[in-house]
């Protein structure tokens, strides 16, 4: 599921999308092109490791329904793996044969990210991680609950504006980091200023939530480790996220950083969606 995240932000971030023409499930009109050149290539590649894993998560979750089926979240999250990369898989396929708006096409990682989540949960409970933690037997707060639900949904919305931000061309129109222009200070006057720089408003005060957070939780959660080094780590992963952000506005989006800047709010939103199913399967504690 990563190289399937990771593959369509290559796909997007190198303007491959249509490598294949307007063809689907075919490229240029064939099963397997014999052009090859690099946007050919990108796009089929993904498609190939989209239909792989598609049917690897099928196989996954059927087996994970049978044998786990005793697990109270095994067959939402199967149904929720395969849903939503079937979804991901048609808006492609939509985009390609008939084109799309940008504030649709944002959609698409976000569809993705959810699939991602519901594989690594059911990874997570086939490994019996949860054991290995005594998650059975920890306490969550009310102000911990609400925060981690919160925060969860709220890290969904910065991914979308996030994607509307490439999907727009607005990723340079902002050279300054972290306003618009350093040198003039206040509100964007273009459509593109205001979708770079609502997304970095957005960035700002997730990882504002989740330092505010971490700190609840190390002076608070000491005793439960599951809490104390998953939120450290959120924390971690959300500080990367900006740091990738930054860089790759000042190194002209270089290919690697953008990729990096992927793969941090993947790995996130995952361990947000971990917190989530132990909020929800912890006893409740003053």
């Amino acid at each position: 599921m990563l190289f399937i995240l990771l593959g369509g932000a290559l796909v997007t971030k190198t303007d491959s999308g249509m490598g294949c023409g307007r063809h689907w499930p075919g490229c240029n009109g064939q099963l397997i092109p014999d052009v090859i050149t690099a946007e050919v290539l990108i796009e089929f590649s993904h498609r190939i490791v989209t239909g792989v894993v598609g049917i690897l998560i099928v196989i996954l979750a059927v087996w994970s329904w049978r044998a786990l089926g005793h697990v109270r979240e095994t067959k939402f999250l199967a149904f929720m793996a395969i849903f939503f990369l079937v979804l991901q898989a048609l808006i492609g396929a939509a985009q390609v044969l008939w084109g799309q708006g940008d504030f649709i096409l944002a959609l698409h990682f976000g569809i993705s990210l959810i699939s991602f989540a519901s594989v690594l949960l059911l990874t997570l409970i086939v490994f019996e991680v949860d054991k290995k933690y005594d998650t059975q037997n920890i306490r969550v707060g009310k102000h911990l609950k609400w925060h981690t639900i919160g925060v969860t949904i709220y890290s969904y919305i910065v991914v979308y504006t996030g994607a509307l931000v490439r999907h727009t061309n607005s990723e340079l129109v902002c050279l300054d980091w972290p306003f618009c222009d350093n040198s003039a200070i206040g509100f964007p006057t273009r459509f593109h200023e205001w979708v770079q720089m609502g997304h970095r408003f957005a960035a700002a005060l997730i990882f504002i939530w989740i330092l505010y957070i971490m700190v609840h939780v190390v002076r608070h959660y000491k005793g439960q480790p599951v809490f104390y080094w998953g939120w450290i780590i959120s924390f971690i992963l959300v500080l990367a996220q900006v740091i990738t952000g930054a860089t790759a506005i000042f190194t002209q989006l270089n290919l690697y950083i953008a990729l990096l800047h992927s793969l941090f709010i993947s790995l996130l939103f995952g361990l947000l969606t971990y917190m989530i199913l132990l909020v929800f399967r912890s006893k409740r504690s003053s």
